[in-house]
């Protein structure tokens, strides 16, 4: 058994390093052991692997990663922690500790570097605070990434899984549907971490599509009208458009009609094919 999920272990650690949770961290560390196997089952992770792990704590998940890959990169944004890090994961000469913030990572000069630009897999307890704009940052920057297995607030999970027309249905779900295919492994309970969050948790599974865009542009401009047209949730999407983006109103009720969809259509309910549609109109128009 890893000995950092024991919540006595952990508790022993904060205390022996006088260690204090930051509020604006999102610090919540993993206690439980059923759950940190489910995250190392789902990440599907061979001695051949290697995997990123974004926001290691105190090392809990990142010990289990260094048993299991043949490569680990640990990125830590507190610096409080690495002292704690390089102490519980000295044993394991696998690991590359890295402190500063992932969403400045150059992550294909990192792969690079790392494992010769061969597709990695990242699993994380993400911090609740950035878990939208890592994503983003890991989806977006088209790094050979393989696969994205994550603890993340359960709302982020319904939302990263929501149909159009529904209430979380949005950018983020936009973004991994496009990216990527998405499983849900499991739900976690509050009281499977320390301290306890306010609200339930879940890991989820992304499987990277990795399918290189025709028009680089395209897929930019996709992304541009997609977040613009939920900047702004009540506006119809022409209104939303227009301030969003700068596009005439006339010209994003036109191509609508093209469309066979209403001039007072919200972003909301559009699915991801006719949000691509609607991009290839408006940039060809």
């Amino acid at each position: 058994m890893n000995k950092l999920i024991r919540p006595g272990e952990t508790l022993r650690v904060i205390k022996e390093n006088n260690f204090q949770f930051q509020k604006r961290f999102g610090q919540n560390f993993l206690i439980d052991e059923s759950v940190l196997r489910d995250i190392l089952t789902a990440s599907e992770i061979t001695r051949e692997d290697c995997v990123l792990e974004i926001g290691p704590g105190i090392g809990t998940l990142t010990q289990a990663l260094c048993e299991s890959a043949r490569r680990v990169i640990a990125v830590e944004l507190d610096k409080k922690l690495i002292p704690i890090l390089e102490e519980n994961l000295s044993a394991y000469d696998n690991l590359r500790l890295i402190q500063g913030d992932a969403l400045r990572l150059d992550l294909i000069r990192l792969i690079g570097e790392e494992n010769d630009g061969q597709p990695i897999k990242v699993a994380a307890n993400l911090p609740y605070y950035i878990t939208s704009p890592i994503l983003f940052s890991l989806l977006e920057s088209r790094a050979p990434i393989r696969s994205i297995t994550i603890m993340v607030q359960r709302e982020v999970a319904e939302r990263m899984r929501a149909l159009p027309g529904t209430k979380s249905y949005g950018a983020l779900s936009l973004a991994v549907q496009y990216y990527a295919d998405i499983e849900l492994v499991r739900q976690v309970a509050p009281g499977c971490f320390l301290p306890r969050p306010n609200v339930g948790s879940a890991v989820v599974r992304l499987i990277l599509k990795n399918e290189t865009p025709e028009n680089p542009e395209e897929e930019a401009f996709l992304f541009r009208l997609i977040r613009a047209a939920f900047a702004t949730r009540r506006k119809t999407l022409a209104n939303a458009l227009s301030g969003g983006l700068s596009l005439p109103k006339e010209r994003t009720e036109e191509a609508l009609r093209e469309l066979g969809l209403s001039e007072n259509i919200r972003g909301e309910a559009l699915s991801l094919s006719q949000f691509s549609a609607l991009s290839a109109l408006l940039r060809g128009k």
